[in-house]
């Protein structure tokens, strides 16, 4: 099976004052295209800033990444800006929505971001029926028009993962995704995930809980900054 993404020897630190808090230390990850990988570690153990370095929101201190055949580290800045559009997705513990949109203009936002303004009226059409498509699918049909600040937990992190989606994007980052939820709310979540997955998506997901990350095909373990599988 095809290797999505690959990270080599990763390390990351930052400054605490006087003191340097070493968080990655030569971390070593490789997920395949159609897998669902979990990854576990306790509080401050590194999981989202490995995340971030997957997703090109963070840059390593050492170490490199590999999407397919590029390496992110060589990337400008354009090109980096295309693949945190188009080729990764990230779903969010806190969602980050903007309450100043609707669910469904949520849902749009990567869209529109990756277009002019000139080229925006050709794409608006076909993306707000692809972002329809997404939010019934994710049982939100009845939700189009309010604010996130309208809707529950789990109504919140389904129109996130609707917008992770919008650009069709091969892999999807997930990070601590029920974190921020109920049991019952977060087990939703959790299935919409392994539904996407069965369809063929590609999924990083880290939490802390070890009941969730039994749901994912494989788990890893990152301990005293290195990745180990579980």
């Amino acid at each position: 099976m095809e290797t999505i993404i690959k990270a080599q020897n990763i390390t990351k630190s930052y400054k605490m004052g006087k003191t340097t808090l070493d968080v990655l230390r030569g971390a070593d990850l490789s997920v395949k295209k159609g897998e669902f990988v979990a990854v576990i570690g306790a509080s401050g153990s590194g999981k989202s800033t490995l995340l971030h370095i997957l997703g090109a929101l963070d840059k390593p201190d050492s170490g490199s990444v590999h999407y397919q055949d590029q390496c992110l580290d060589r990337l400008r800045w354009g090109k980096l800006n295309h693949f945190r559009n188009k080729t990764v997705g990230f779903v969010f513990q806190f969602y980050h929505l903007l309450d100043e949109l609707t669910v469904l203009e949520n849902a749009m936002a990567p869209a529109m971001a990756s277009v002019s303004t000139l080229g925006w009226p050709a794409l608006k059409s076909k993306t707000r029926d692809r972002a329809h498509g997404l939010l019934e699918r994710f049982g939100l049909k009845d939700r189009l028009r309010h604010k996130p600040y309208e809707l529950s937990g789990g109504e919140r992190q389904r129109v996130a993962i609707a917008r992770a989606l919008m650009n069709e994007p091969p892999l999807l980052l997930a990070d601590e995704p029920t974190g921020n939820l109920d049991s019952q709310t977060g087990d939703g979540i959790l299935r919409a995930l392994k539904e996407l997955n069965a369809d063929g998506q590609t999924i990083v997901m880290v939490t802390h809980d070890e009941r969730i990350a039994a749901q994912a095909g494989r788990t890893i373990r990152l301990a005293d900054g290195k990745v180990r599988e579980s």
